[in-house]
């Protein structure tokens, strides 16, 4: 692609011409070769050509070979903001989805202080507002997030939490899992559960099995989740809540919410790049920089995550982005923190491991990492339409590329080094440029 233009003339061009694109809008079901025409922060018009002299003072985009999808939206990212921002922080967590093609985040509510009161949630949005992309938060599900007593959701919802959760800490009591859910439902609401039960548990984040008996410790074994899972969709149809099972790992847990979703209950599912590419074998090469919770599993997991994905069980795929620093992650595997960051390889991942092998068509892929979580979450995001927001990624869906250094101020991750599929040309954002960074900026 040609961004000669975009450095000469920087961001203050009220229009931007992308030519000779292969356009792909799981909305429309669009596969073509389009031109796209946006101004301000929005798109204005979609044809097989359109002449630049349609506009003056437009900057031309020749995206001849490259492939333009809707902004991702990812719903489940952690940007450490505030309390632990020497890990992350909003401005540079949203640098890393822009470089990721991210264009829209739903950030997790377990900061410190926690997103449980409307101060901390106005301080996330604020931030939020100032930064590159578009930034939404869930709030927590209870005070604290010590599983006790329920946040005012009716305040929280009204100061724009776009849905509830204590990610990170599993709700362990079914009354107050049960209250969460009718408070969300009177809402209107998504109601994000972490499912993992420490009763399953000796150490986190590393697979009871092969994994564990490598390290001589004992690990996370599968029923943890299996268990909650189970609860969790029964009470979603109990109660009528839209409720999502966050970063699915088990075969078994798959099933129960694909057996929910035929009952009709409002049950779903994401699942991690990390999880459909990974098994717990990644745990014992690269140690640390695999742990995460829930952990790594077995190949008939990995399988069983990605038929899911494939049939539409798992209708969202959302990062759980979670730096840490090199630090931490340095300290013994019972003592390192769990999770990766995972905003810039989530589309290479998912084109070399979904679209590359046949398991899923690019549309479909698109779906479930735009399309989809808009949806789930009410954002005006995920497709591309005439009116519709100016937030798309051109790409080139065969080009290899190889992360050495990311633009997260962390760098825990087991892809580093790793030749991936689909690099991204550019992002952009309210019609704006905003990676790569030296394109879209103001004088």
């Amino acid at each position: 692609m040609n961004m000669a233009a975009c450095r000469r003339r920087k961001e203050r061009t009220p229009m931007l011409l992308i030519q000779n694109t292969h356009l792909i809008d799981p909305a429309s079901r669009t596969d073509g070769i389009r031109d796209i025409l946006t101004t301000g922060e929005k798109i204005i018009k979609i044809a097989d050509r359109i002449d630049p002299e349609e506009a003056s003072g437009l900057t031309i985009l020749d995206a001849k070979g490259l492939t333009a999808i809707p902004g991702l939206v990812d719903a489940h990212v952690h940007f450490r903001d505030p309390g632990f921002t020497w890990k992350e922080d909003i401005e540079s967590g949203a640098r890393a989805a822009a470089a990721g093609g991210v264009t829209t985040v739903v950030l997790m509510a377990n900061t410190k202080p926690c997103v449980d009161n409307v101060d901390t949630l106005r301080y996330v949005l604020e931030k939020g507002e100032k930064t590159l992309i578009h930034v939404e938060t869930c709030a927590n599900v209870t005070l604290g997030m010590k599983g006790e007593e329920l946040v005012d959701m009716k305040a929280l919802h009204a100061a724009g939490a776009a849905g509830f959760t204590d990610d990170g800490i599993p709700l362990l009591s079914e009354e107050t899992a049960r209250a969460a859910m009718e408070a969300a439902a009177a809402e209107g609401v998504p109601i994000s559960f972490h499912e993992e039960n420490p009763a399953f548990i000796q150490n986190n984040g590393i697979n009871a099995g092969k994994a564990s008996a490598h390290f001589g410790i004992g690990g996370s074994d599968r029923q943890a989740e299996i268990a909650m899972v189970e609860r969790d969709v029964r009470l979603a149809e109990e109660t009528g809540a839209c409720v999502v099972i966050q970063h699915i790992s088990t075969k078994e847990a798959v099933e129960l919410v694909r057996q929910a979703r035929q009952k009709g209950a409002d049950v779903h599912a994401e699942a991690t790049p990390h999880h459909f590419t990974l098994t717990e074998e990644a745990a014992i090469q690269y140690g640390t920089l695999a742990k995460m919770n829930p952990p790594l599993r077995e190949e008939a997991d990995r399988q069983a995550i990605i038929e899911g994905l494939a049939d539409g069980t798992i209708d969202m795929i959302a990062t759980d982005h979670a730096p840490h620093s090199a630090e931490e992650k340095a300290k013994p595997v019972t003592e390192a923190p769990s999770g990766i960051i995972g905003l810039e390889t989530s589309l290479a991942l998912g084109i070399s491991e979904l679209v590359d092998t046949g398991r899923l068509t690019l549309m479909q892929l698109i779906d479930r990492m735009s399309l989809a979580p808009a949806r789930l979450y009410g954002l005006d995001a995920g497709y591309l339409a005439e009116g519709g927001p100016a937030d798309l990624v051109l790409f080139n869906p065969a080009e290899e590329w190889t992360p050495e250094r990311f633009y997260s101020r962390s760098q825990n991750s087991p892809f580093v080094g790793k030749t991936l599929k689909g690099k991204i040309h550019a992002t952009i954002c309210r019609g704006r440029i905003v990676y790569p960074f030296d394109c879209g900026k103001a004088d």
